[in-house]
């Protein structure tokens, strides 16, 4: 059994309000002998009103011995984590670990368990994620500060442990959680430690997508990314982790009177619902503009935006179905509507967006306007978005699922064998019925095939007139 030596910089304080599962768990261990402390974000959450996400501990028990004191744990990492098993859910226990060399600027090189809280705590990234609440077995609970993170989270400061080349040298991913706390924490990088990011952007090179991704992510949940990704610009981070978005500063935008094209993007960004799909495709909804600018305009910039989102996002390992939905809404994003547009070209924008999208789209194109500097309700949307919901209301064909009949009452009813052709004939049957929707009628729409069939609409016509320009009708 090891206990760590007495603490410095600990003093009294009220206790946090630690869920009873915790209290228990530190209970567990330092009745098993060992000191237990709450650590890391869920203690400055805790200390700034907020709710954590989760509640990390920290011990001076090795693994094996976490494991022997929490049957109903798990053991699976070489970093000293332990998985406990908690009736009212899952907790991670973490033996004390003590500085090492970080060699590829991500991973330690090796594990080392260390004796006391305050070399666990100089191991960490913040000062204000480098606090723990809890003690020594039979005392009394303290909290212990040995790096000042209580002062500047009262400054609301966000500052490295120590030297911050060598906290950002340990771990490039440092630099992204430090412009991702400013903006969900509302915090200011100290000067140094903002410097030092600047010095160091270049290491974010090794970082994984995935690791980005997650910050990224979070960034995206802050009330006004825009404050992360400005750090992310003025550092140098953006241009390593995404070169493309770092090409968009200075490019002339006429939107806004004197801001350009980054300054529109992070616009639309804040104004976007915080829905990670559509502040996503807010972010990346214009990264096809500087590949496509001529004589002052982006020609068809949506369409090489939406290859460019998708690159972008593999690049991250984010979900292939994440990347196809914001693909989606960047292509699409810069549709015009019109008022004199019938109701038959509603229900062909809405089959072309896809009615699981749609809300999602017009969420960005109103983000889009106010990024442009004007009203959200530019260019009639909430007109469109009444006639849109008229239309889903009464449950309009939008598809050939929705038919009347299928590729089976076409091959038994009129002998017309499965292939190209039985398709293109219920694609001129769907536009029929989208065109007017009476038509869906089993008997009528028999009767249209058998018509299209014989020739006396023709093939060509058949699989053409559902490419029509929406706005036409």
């Amino acid at each position: 059994m090891a206990c760590d030596t007495a603490p410095t910089a600990v003093e009294s304080a009220p206790a946090p309000q630690v869920p009873a599962a915790v209290a228990e768990l530190l209970v567990t261990l330092r009745g098993g002998g060992h000191s237990a402390y709450v650590v890391g974000g869920c203690l400055r959450d805790v200390l700034l009103g907020r709710d954590p996400a989760d509640w990390d501990l920290t011990t001076d028990a090795p693994p094996d011995r976490i494991q022997s004191l929490f049957p109903r744990s798990l053991y699976e990492n070489r970093f000293g984590t332990v998985v406990v098993r908690h009736a009212r859910g899952q907790y991670e226990i973490t033996a004390f670990r003590r500085d090492v060399e970080y060699s590829d600027h991500r991973h330690p090189d090796s594990v080392e368990f260390g004796d006391s809280i305050e070399e666990d705590l100089a191991r960490r990234d913040f000062t204000v994620n480098a606090m723990a609440w809890g003690g020594r077995p039979a005392e009394e609970s303290l909290f212990v500060d040995p790096h000042g993170g209580r002062a500047d989270l009262a400054r609301r400061a966000l500052r490295a442990v120590g030297d911050p080349d060598r906290r950002f040298g340990e771990d490039a991913l440092r630099m992204v959680r430090a412009v991702r706390l400013a903006a969900t924490l509302g915090f200011e990088i100290e000067a140094e430690t903002l410097a030092s990011i600047g010095r160091n952007a270049e290491l974010a090179r090794h970082l994984s997508g995935e690791r980005i991704a997650a910050e990224l992510f979070k960034l995206l949940a802050a009330p006004r990314p825009s404050v992360g990704l400005r750090l992310m610009t003025q550092t140098g981070l953006l241009a390593v982790i995404a070169p493309d978005l770092a090409r968009q500063p200075r490019i002339p935008q006429n939107k806004v009177s004197g801001e350009d094209l980054w300054d529109h993007t992070l616009r639309t960004v804040d104004a976007a619902p915080n829905r990670t799909l559509v502040r996503l495709a807010a972010l990346l909804h214009d990264i096809g503009k500087p590949d496509t600018l001529a004589d002052g305009h982006f020609h068809g910039h949506e369409i090489v935006g939406a290859a460019m989102a998708r690159e972008f996002l593999a690049g991250l390992h984010a979900p292939k179905a994440l990347q196809e939905r914001v693909a989606h809404l960047v292509r699409n994003h810069m549709f015009s509507y019109q008022p004199n547009w019938s109701d038959a070209a509603v229900r062909r924008f809405i089959r072309k967006v896809g009615p699981g999208s749609i809300d999602d789209l017009l969420a960005l194109r109103a983000a889009d306007n106010e990024g442009s500097g004007l009203t959200a309700e530019a260019g009639l949307l909430p007109e469109l978005e009444r006639r849109i919901r008229d239309e889903l209301a009464a449950h309009v064909v939008l598809g050939r699922q929705q038919l009347a009949i299928d590729g089976h009452d076409l091959h038994s009813e009129l002998g017309i064998p499965p292939g190209r052709a039985l398709g293109r004939i219920l694609d001129e049957l769907t536009e029929r019925v989208i065109a007017e929707p009476a038509l869906n009628d089993r008997a009528i729409l028999l009767e249209l095939a058998h018509a299209i069939g014989d020739g006396s609409t023709g093939g060509e016509q058949a699989s053409g007139s559902s490419g029509r320009n929406i706005e036409a009708s």
